[in-house]
């Protein structure tokens, strides 16, 4: 029957692949996810990413969350609160750190050099509605297990760990961020720590996906032409997957595509900045100076060996 249903799947997505044409800027995405992904969403019962809740549309991308269709508590930001904004599950931080013109100018330069990074910016599998405020305090921390931290939106059983720089989503959709997770990692050749895939291999096992998840998967499939094979059941990440890269290989330069680092051997304590002015790497895990180099100053590196053979050391204060 799991044959049958993968003969279905590619014979579908050949066909629509002909006429298939994914967004090319984040605005666009915006619209597109808008009218062709989540057109009956914002009223129905999955609600936002990190919350469940409902909101309503409000002109051709933002939305109004209803509060009390979910009972959200706001825990600072009253006008950020009120409205949805676009997440990216994988962070455009985490993923614009892996490229050569985020050191050289920040998103913005990355939004004007680099197609590669305006695909991934754009990429509508990674996009999903979510209470603004939420979004802005999840910012780029990694997803993770959070302990010690009560209630800070009400009813809302995401969790955001500032200290630990950690959030844990609400289980409904720790499946789905774990797919959509290993398929940016896959598409765009992306390094991952060996802590986060054993974490999200196991919330993909947990929780496998939902009906929803699988219509969201079709419906952005007719927009772009291919399926997130994680969800689909094509592609099972492992430790040590290998990613295919297949986002670099179709329609992106030579150059653009040797700008993301290659190795899949990441550190396993996580991401690692260096500071190109004091030579000194730290990790996103036990280092204080990870969250303080000045982003005209930061150095991304796949790998502690990375750092080392660049001639950056260790952070003293690294724990």
């Amino acid at each position: 029957m799991k044959q049958v249903f993968l003969l279905l799947s590619v014979l579908f997505f050949a066909v629509t692949s002909s006429f298939a044409s994914a967004p090319s800027s984040f605005g666009e995405a915006k619209v597109v996810a808008k009218r062709e992904v989540f057109f009956d969403q914002a009223g129905g019962p999955v609600g936002d990413l990190y919350c469940g809740c409902k909101w309503k549309w409000v002109g051709k991308s933002g939305g109004r969350v209803d509060a009390e269709s979910c009972g959200y508590e706001t825990r600072k930001q009253q006008t950020r609160a009120e409205r949805t904004e676009w997440e990216h599950i994988v962070p455009a931080w985490q993923f614009g750190h892996q490229r050569q013109c985020w050191q050289n100018g920040g998103r913005k330069n990355c939004v004007a050099t680099d197609p590669v990074f305006r695909a991934m910016e754009a990429d509508l599998y990674n996009l999903y509605p979510a209470v603004g405020e939420v979004n802005g305090d999840r910012a780029h921390f990694n997803y993770g297990m959070v302990s010690g931290v009560s209630p800070q939106y009400g009813q809302c059983s995401t969790r955001v760990d500032f200290d630990a720089r950690t959030t844990e989503p609400r289980d409904e959709v720790k499946g789905l961020v774990a797919r959509t997770t290993f398929y940016m990692f896959d598409r765009y050749g992306l390094n991952m720590s060996r802590q986060q895939q054993q974490l999200l291999m196991a919330w993909s096992k947990q929780y496998p996906p939902t009906s929803w998840e699988v219509e969201r998967n079709e419906r952005i499939a007719k927009v772009v032409g291919y399926p997130n094979a994680f969800v689909t059941g094509e592609r099972v990440w492992s430790l040590g997957y290998k990613p295919t890269g297949d986002g670099l290989k179709r329609g992106s330069s030579a150059a653009a595509a040797r700008q993301v680092g290659s190795s899949a051997d990441v550190s396993a304590e996580g991401e690692v900045i260096g500071n190109r002015r004091s030579n000194v790497y730290h990790l996103s895990s036990g280092c204080p100076g990870f969250s303080q180099v000045l982003p005209k100053n930061q150095v991304a590196f796949g790998s502690e060996a990375e750092a080392i053979k660049a001639g950056f050391r260790k952070a003293g204060n690294c724990r």
